[in-house]
Formats: structure tokens, C-alpha cells, sequence
């Protein structure tokens, strides 16, 4: 079996993530599905042997059809390339955490970009500053099956049509709330993980270079914190 280092390992598994098809087309095994599941499978035995074996198990209960669950096979199957991810994210190569000089904006697009596109969920951006030119860089390339939340304080005014717009178009769920305390910018993803932008996700390293870090000790009690913020926000009209 041929070798790949860790940071292969894990370049390989997130754009797997990323290039998941949809739960439509995993639950009937269309071709397009098969070759997917066979790349998916391939690394996670590369990363675990063990976990390889429990992968092959949740994709053969997957094309068992209804003798098993096909929602609780595909469960397996994404916790399982998640858990892979992150083990050689932390155990590997490290938190993300990437310096970003400044005008390298694509490279700062580039980033967050890998990581909106490992969502299963949900999205949940935190950025006093969203608006308009965020909501047509980040989001629309987002699934539909991606639930998207946007706590912001500042700009709702172009924030919100385009919203409304891009909801409409992509059939996505995209809620809006505001909140007067927010200073900092943060990206969650699934309720698992966590992530620091030094700038406005909109402005990326346009006008000064910046940093943007996934939060791993402090994760719990900063979502704790914006998920309140989230809970006691206003609805914009």
C-alpha cells in the first residue's frame, strides 16, 4: 500500500469530505457513490487499520439495503472520515493556524474556504462586520443541506438582501441575528470545531496581514459564549 505522510493523509481525507455526495445519492449507491466510498475507505485504512475494518463494516451495512438503517451507516461512515481528520489535524501536523501576509487575500479566501467545505451541518460565522460582499464570497457555493447562522452588528442592512436572494436561489437556510457586544470573528463548523479570523471574514488580509486559527483548548466555552450571544440576539427586519 503505497505511503502517504500525515499531511497528505489529511489533505486527501478533508477533500474527500469536501467532495462528498449528497445523502440522496449514498443511500441508493448510485455509480457516483461507489467510487467515492472506495477513495474514503482506502484512506481511512491508511490512517487506521482498525477503523479501517469498522469503515468497511458501515459500507457494507450501507449497501445492504434495508436489512440495515441506511441513515445510521452514512452517520458512521462521516464520523469516522471526521474523526480521522481531526486525529491527524491535532496528532500530525498541528491545529490548523496559518499567517496570512497582506494582500495574500485569496490565500486567506482559499482557507476558510476548506473549511466551510468540510461542514456536514452547519455553519455558523461570528463578524460585527458581514455583509453583502461576505455573503456572495463565502456562501454561495454552500450545500443545501448546510444550515448557515450569521450573528453580526454592523451593515445588516446590505447583509440582509443579499441573504434573502441567495436563500431563495439555493433553496439554503441562512438565519440572521445581531448582537451589540461582538468585537471578535470566529467560523464554527458542526458544533465540533472552532475557528479564529484576525480580520473580518469579508476583508480577509486586504488591507493588513492576519492570522486565522482553529481554537482547540478553549473551543467549549468560546461556543458557550456565541451560542448565548446567538440565543439573546436580535432578529434584524
Amino acid at each position: 500500500m503505497p505511503h502517504l505522510d500525515p499531511t497528505q493523509l489529511l489533505a486527501e481525507i478533508e477533500d474527500v469530505i469536501r467532495t462528498a455526495p449528497s445523502q440522496s445519492i449514498l443511500h441508493h449507491v448510485e455509480p457516483e457513490a461507489l467510487g467515492w466510498l472506495g477513495r474514503a475507505a482506502s484512506l481511512i485504512r491508511r490512517w487506521n487499520t482498525t477503523k479501517g475494518i469498522l469503515f468497511d463494516s458501515e459500507v457494507r451495512q450501507l449497501h445492504a439495503g434495508r436489512a440495515f438503517n441506511p441513515e445510521t451507516a452514512i452517520a458512521g461512515i462521516f464520523t469516522t472520515l471526521h474523526e480521522a481528520r481531526h486525529d491527524l489535524r491535532l496528532s500530525a501536523v498541528g491545529p490548523l493556524s496559518i499567517a496570512v501576509q497582506h494582500g495574500a487575500v485569496f490565500d486567506y479566501f482559499d482557507e476558510v474556504r476548506k473549511v466551510i467545505g468540510s461542514a456536514q451541518k452547519e455553519l455558523f460565522f461570528v463578524d460585527p462586520y458581514l455583509d453583502s460582499e461576505f455573503a456572495s464570497r463565502y456562501l454561495a457555493q454552500v450545500a443545501p443541506t448546510i444550515r448557515i447562522r450569521l450573528l453580526g452588528r454592523k451593515r445588516l442592512t446590505s447583509l440582509l438582501p443579499a441573504v434573502e436572494l441567495l436563500s431563495k436561489q439555493n433553496s439554503i437556510t441562512i438565519e440572521v441575528r445581531s448582537s451589540p457586544t461582538l468585537h471578535d470573528r470566529f467560523l464554527f463548523v458542526d458544533g465540533r470545531t472552532g475557528f479564529h479570523s484576525g480580520a473580518s471574514f469579508k476583508d480577509g488580509a486586504k488591507t493588513a496581514p492576519t492570522t486565522f486559527t482553529e481554537i482547540t483548548d478553549t473551543f467549549q466555552p468560546v461556543l458557550a459564549t456565541y451560542e448565548e450571544l446567538w440565543s439573546s440576539g436580535g432578529v434584524p427586519s
